[in-house]
């Protein structure tokens, strides 16, 4: 799909750190992978729980994302808002998005933020420590066995999450 006609004007660059997730090409953490969607733990945790959602085909912003697409990303972020909820009990769930330089959008290629609020409630947008893959691997453990199955999207959940040993 070429780029549609708008006034965003998004992020330079010619690679895509999230592509590089999705193929392997960057160690990451995946929660779990869909036809259409992947969920990934972040390493900037900006609340509890701090998940990504994405679309796996390389997307710029919300404007360029297919009927389709939309569909299965509102129930990825439904469940990735539920799976936080059911691991951490938080009081609240945040969601957040952005399109465009002058939003913030930092990657230019689509992804929802989705986290369990902080102690204090809300999230943090300050500066936060980049986790290692390590530490969000136990983040996406303790994650995956709250996913709601959802086998008609194919969905998988990383089984390397589900057979890991937390540490003592």
């Amino acid at each position: 799909m070429s780029r549609r006609e708008s006034a965003i004007e998004l992020p330079e660059g010619d690679d895509c750190a999230f592509c590089d997730y999705l193929s392997g090409r960057r160690p990451y953490t995946v929660l779990w992978r869909e036809d259409q969607v992947a969920v990934l733990v972040t390493r900037e945790q900006r609340g509890i729980g701090h998940l990504l959602v994405l679309p796996n085909r390389h997307v710029p912003s919300l404007l360029h994302l297919f009927d389709g697409e939309a569909e299965a990303m509102m129930v990825a972020l439904r469940d990735a808002a539920i799976t936080i909820d059911s691991a951490y009990k938080r009081p609240g769930v945040a969601v957040w998005q952005n399109n465009g330089v002058a939003a913030h959008q930092a990657i230019p290629h689509l992804h929802f933020h989705v986290a369990g609020t902080l102690p204090g409630g809300g999230t943090d947008f300050g500066d936060v420590p980049e986790l290692s893959v390590d530490a969000t691997d136990v983040i996406g453990h303790r994650l995956a066995s709250f996913v709601p199955q959802r086998p008609h999207s194919g969905r998988r959940v990383n089984s390397e999450l589900t057979n890991q040993t937390l540490p003592e």
